[in-house]
């Protein structure tokens, strides 16, 4: 894995994508992962990427003026999202295209539909799915377990990229350890 500067602290991730560009302040936590093009800076405050959380290709996350933006565990920022001094639970899901804004703060075992755009100090409880622009909740549902099925798929894809395998799905070693982790999860529910 690359070197970045004085102030990224990478806490064993699972895999960061050779064009991703890390500046500041950021700590990414152990199984995370970052994939083609992520940007991350943060010239004030600091972000946090927690642990088996995946950063999807083309998101961008940045500090706010007077927020950091701290991102929870088992959660999964998927393509072109932007996340801008946001606070996310752990076991959530960001979807497609979707903007959180300076302030905002997403309760865990959430998601937050594709496209939408969550405004500047927004507060979305936990269990929720939210949608539009300006995002809503439009239900109230505990995703936790959906999403961080989601979060050990990429972290099995993570692992499997850092070892140039691109077809982990294929792997029985991949299957058996989605079943696992699924029964984890629901004999702890």
């Amino acid at each position: 894995m690359r070197e970045f500067g004085p102030g990224v602290t990478l806490d064993n991730p699972a895999f960061i994508h050779d064009t991703a560009f890390i500046y500041g302040k950021v700590h990414i936590a152990e199984g995370a992962s970052l994939w083609p093009y992520v940007v991350i800076r943060s010239e004030m405050h600091d972000v946090r990427i927690g642990r088996r959380t995946n950063i999807q290709d083309f998101a961008m996350i940045h500090v706010g003026n007077e927020t950091p933006t701290i991102i929870g565990a088992n959660c999964s920022i998927t393509h072109h999202c932007t996340i801008h001094g946001a606070e996310i639970g752990d076991n959530c899901l960001i979807g497609i295209n979707s903007t959180l804004m300076d302030g905002s703060n997403i309760g865990r075992n959430s998601i937050v539909a594709g496209h939408s755009i969550v405004t500047e100090g927004t507060v979305i409880p936990e269990n929720s799915i939210v949608a539009g622009a300006p995002a809503r909740v439009i239900k109230t549902r505990d995703s936790g377990i959906a999403n961080t099925m989601n979060a050990r798929f990429y972290y099995e894809n993570a692992l499997a990229y850092a070892k140039g395998d691109h077809r982990v799905t294929e792997r029985e070693s991949f299957r058996q350890a989605m079943a696992e982790e699924m029964k984890a999860l629901t004999a702890a529910d």
